[in-house]
């Protein structure tokens, strides 16, 4: 078993959770950061811009419990690793694609991949910390992945009005981005440890017999567990309190479809602007 490793106090599995967590919001805003160079590029609107925004969070939403159930049949750090490099192989697409519908197909391949890794990262924080630590826990991962996002604008935005040896900045934003996933996927893969396996009672080296009980040996999760992953949703979905996050969770997020848009807007502003003063 990979053993449990620690580097000036901190745990290497939570550092590079949160490396990619980081790297997870920097690719979510990676996109409306440089929309008025795609806009230009692709000859594309903003309902078309929405529509690239629409697809990656449709697919993101009915991809995203796939997590749960991989998580009972696989190591969450290999989840994490593969989600991770199927985003980062996706937005490096998004950079060199010619065609506005390539862009449209990478993004909502993206959003499987974010799918896939969200889920898991959250429950890897739920199962690395004590109940008394585990609001702390996801508390800082939020701030973290926040740094992530407002880091990932400030670069594309910045990048996006140069060229890189011939190459549009932005296309280069997009690349730069994939190979630091693709690293931070290969590290969480080699150097992460399933908190699973070295808490009490929880799955680990020495108690595979009773995972593969419940799991089966089967490359994919067996039917049975689909099953007993519906059932526990259904039940989920009927608390009331439950029904009352997603609810304001559903409108509260609608406003932020509209922010993503304000990178663009201002850039045009400032277009118009100095070319009215010329």
């Amino acid at each position: 078993m990979r053993g449990k490793k620690m580097i000036y106090g901190f745990s290497i599995s939570l550092i590079l959770i949160n490396l990619a967590s980081i790297m997870e919001r920097a690719d979510e805003n990676l996109l409306p950061a440089v929309y008025k160079e795609v806009s230009a590029a692709f000859d594309a609107g903003p309902t078309d811009l929405g529509y690239l925004t629409f697809i990656m969070n449709f697919l993101k939403s009915i991809a995203s419990p796939l997590a749960g159930v991989l998580a009972l049949q696989y190591d969450r750090p290999t989840i994490l690793a593969v989600g991770t490099v199927f985003w980062a192989l996706s937005t490096g697409a998004v950079g060199v694609s010619q065609y506005f519908q390539q862009v449209a197909f990478w993004r909502g391949v993206n959003g499987v991949g974010l799918a896939i890794v969200i889920p898991s990262l959250q429950s890897f924080i739920a199962d690395s910390y004590r109940e008394g630590t585990r609001g702390a826990g996801f508390g800082l991962l939020s701030l973290i992945g926040s740094i992530g996002g407002i880091g990932g604008s400030i670069v594309a935005t910045v990048m996006a009005g140069r060229d890189y040896w011939g190459f549009p900045g932005w296309r280069f934003a997009f690349i730069v981005v994939a190979f630091a996933s693709l690293l931070i996927g290969l590290l969480v893969y080699f150097y992460t440890v399933d908190p699973r396996k070295t808490s009490p009672g929880n799955f680990g080296d020495d108690d595979t017999h009773e995972r593969s009980r419940l799991v089966g040996n089967s490359v994919f999760p067996p039917l049975s567990i689909w099953k007993d992953s519906w059932i526990t949703a259904r039940s989920v979905m009927k608390v009331r309190t439950f029904q009352i996050i997603v609810l304001q969770g559903i409108v509260g997020s609608l406003p932020w479809t509209a922010v993503v848009f304000f990178t663009m807007w201002f850039e045009l502003i400032v277009s118009i602007t100095k070319a009215r003063r010329g």
